[in-house]
């Protein structure tokens, strides 16, 4: 007989078990619950890739006994220049789907994570990042087993995003479409997590991360896109 799982010592709902065991790690550290979702968050952007990044958006509601609940609407603000213009003037009758001048936004989930922890912190919440995000880091660096969902969508998309820079070199493994159960890693995913953690998240849009993003997108762009926010 099937029942609801229920729990009265906290509880962490997420798509993959290992981003709900990062976050009910930090529950049973002693974190709150926006430290915990936190900790998913980044898991989930790890563990899940085919369908969170770094580079996606995220939406909050945050409620605290006693006071009016708190939303965080953290989807991107387009790009400054992204106009029709400017698409015209490049070919383009519509927005392309992929590549490097597809992108209508600047990624918002990484300044949900900021704005969710500054919520954090004024319920008392004292968790550093480095271990809000070490699950997360562990799994990009050590690797993880690769989903079913992970090896069907990679297979599906291969076609359609193979030939886009960077694509097999990061979701890919020996050049190949990740097998169920075959340990996948994302070295450099680890490396920026524990940068955002030393530097802070904000790092993501005005520091040295958004500076190596910017240098590579104009790499492959070949001129430069609306960036500003």
């Amino acid at each position: 007989m099937l029942h609801t799982t229920t729990s009265r010592r906290g509880m962490v709902v997420a798509p993959h078990h290992l981003a709900a065991e990062a976050g009910l790690a930090v529950l049973r550290d002693g974190g709150n619950a926006i430290e915990a979702m936190i900790a998913a968050a980044a898991t989930i952007a790890v563990v899940y890739p085919h369908m969170n990044g770094l580079g996606g958006d995220n939406f909050w509601l945050i409620s605290s006994h006693g006071k009016p609940p708190v939303a965080i609407d953290a989807c991107g603000p387009a790009a400054q220049s992204a106009s029709t213009t400017f698409y015209a003037e490049r070919g383009y009758a519509s927005i392309p789907t992929r590549g490097p001048l597809a992108a209508l936004t600047v990624a918002g989930a990484v300044g949900g994570w900021e704005m969710a922890l500054a919520e954090a912190r004024m319920l008392g919440g004292r968790m550093p990042l480095s271990r809000l995000f070490a699950d997360a880091t562990a799994y990009a660096r050590h690797g993880f087993p690769a989903s079913a969902t992970q090896a069907n969508n990679s297979r599906s998309k291969m076609s359609e995003l193979a030939d886009q820079p960077g694509f097999t070199s990061t979701y890919f493994i020996d050049g190949e479409v990740p097998q169920v159960g075959m340990t996948f890693q994302n070295v450099a995913l680890a490396a920026t997590l524990d940068r955002l953690a030393e530097a802070g998240l904000d790092d993501f849009y005005r520091g040295d991360v958004a500076q190596t993003m910017a240098r590579e997108r104009w790499k492959h762009a070949g001129s430069p896109c609306a960036s500003a926010i």
